[in-house]
């Protein structure tokens, strides 16, 4: 039994390590073009078509104001910001209108769905009365719980002066709104973790999604796809767009800009259902990727190497197998977390990162416990492709 247990953990080490591997050549390769991106934004400072910049919103979130305050900070000369929720009288509104006060140059529209259409993803009802009221033929998607740069607008704008492209989205480090052990856990998962996964999907079969946070389509690859609505089933409203625009044969392209993903979760419980949420959404979404997912984890193995050595009597395998497992994840934290996404909090990188890759494996386990989800206090069942259906 022991020697059976050794087996599987270096089998896990041998992929989690190769998985580090592909990710650490695919970063130069990233870095160059995040030079050759800013090179071009200098060299055509006049390329800035005017943006419609679509902001869902449900409720006052913590730390909302802050956020929304970002994106009419803009170093940008024409784009206007559109807000939605699903009742007017929704507190995210009244925060925005407040902020909105304070940039009367931003041309602004606030909306409100009424509840209908009745949307399993109610965000899609919102974006399609934004995209129907949008004046601009390029759509800037972002979540509530996302804080961008001065230069945020510009970055967006860029990829779309190739015609072939039809949507891009942005990288993102997670951070820790209010602090806590929870949400730092979850956060340096979005930065390590998440980022590691886009760049080596990118590596090996080009963009084919885009990431929720930030994300941009022109108007009429909306169009063809058809519509918003598309969406509407699903959990995975970013993946499925942007599969959809990569059907239609146009580009995708990941941004060399880096957004901030604020984890608003800062208890075990709730970051502990969202993660969950997330892993299930991306089981029935991508399930043979998903499935793999499971061979790019590498403290488990490395913790199951270190006991099942000593077991057969070979401590010192152990600490070398449980070594190599650990450096491939510092590896990872400081090259994806800190060169990639700009994540500065080393406790996050060297010390956090190695504990949510434990933690990562067990929600992953944990998605295959059960078809059901929690979202916004109602139960969904998910079925094959990611699409979902109320529990009644």
């Amino acid at each position: 039994m022991p020697l059976v247990l050794l087996a599987v953990a270096i089998f896990g080490l041998v992929t989690s390590t190769a998985f580090a591997a592909i990710v650490l050549w695919a970063i130069p390769g990233y870095l160059r073009e995040r030079r050759a991106a800013e090179e071009q934004l200098a060299a055509q400072p006049d390329f800035t078509p005017p943006l419609s910049l679509l902001k869902p919103l449900h409720g006052a979130e913590p730390g909302l104001e802050a956020y929304l305050e970002s994106f009419f900070a803009q170093e940008y000369p024409a784009y206007e910001i559109l807000f939605c929720a699903r009742e007017a009288s929704d507190p995210g509104l009244a925060l925005a209108r407040k902020v909105a006060a304070r940039h009367p140059r931003i041309p602004v529209k606030f909306l409100s769905t009424g509840g209908q259409p009745d949307y399993i993803n109610a965000k899609v009802a919102s974006l399609e009365v934004m995209g129907r009221e949008a004046a601009h033929e390029i759509l800037v998607i972002s979540d509530s719980d996302a804080r961008v740069a001065p230069d945020y607008l510009r970055s967006v704008a860029l990829p779309f002066a190739n015609p072939k492209v039809g949507g891009m989205c942005c990288l993102y480090r997670g951070v820790a709104a209010e602090g806590g052990i929870w949400a730092r856990l979850e956060a340096a998962g979005m930065s390590v973790e998440m980022s590691a996964g886009v760049l080596t999907a990118r590596a090996m079969e080009g963009m084919q999604f885009t990431l929720g946070p930030t994300m941009a389509f022109r108007r009429e690859t909306i169009r063809k796809m058809g519509g918003f609505r598309v969406t509407a089933d699903y959990c995975a409203d970013d993946f499925v767009l942007g599969n959809e625009t990569h059907k239609l044969g146009q580009t995708v392209v990941l941004s060399h800009h880096v957004i901030e993903h604020m984890v608003l979760n800062s208890t075990f419980v709730a970051s502990l259902k969202h993660q969950i949420r997330w892993m299930k959404s991306t089981r029935f979404s991508r399930p043979k990727g998903h499935f793999g997912t499971a061979l790019t984890f590498s403290m488990p193995y490395a913790l199951l190497a270190l006991v099942s050595a000593a077991w057969l009597g070979h401590p010192l395998l152990g600490l070398g197998l449980f070594a190599l497992g650990l450096a491939s994840r510092l590896a990872l934290g400081l090259a994806v977390g800190r060169l990639v996404v700009g994540d500065r909090s080393w406790l996050n990188l060297l010390v956090l990162y190695p504990i949510r890759d434990l933690m990562g494996f067990c929600f992953w386990a944990s998605s295959y416990c059960g078809r059901r989800i929690l979202w916004r206090s109602r139960a969904y069942e998910l079925l094959p492709g990611g699409k979902m259906r109320a529990v009644k």
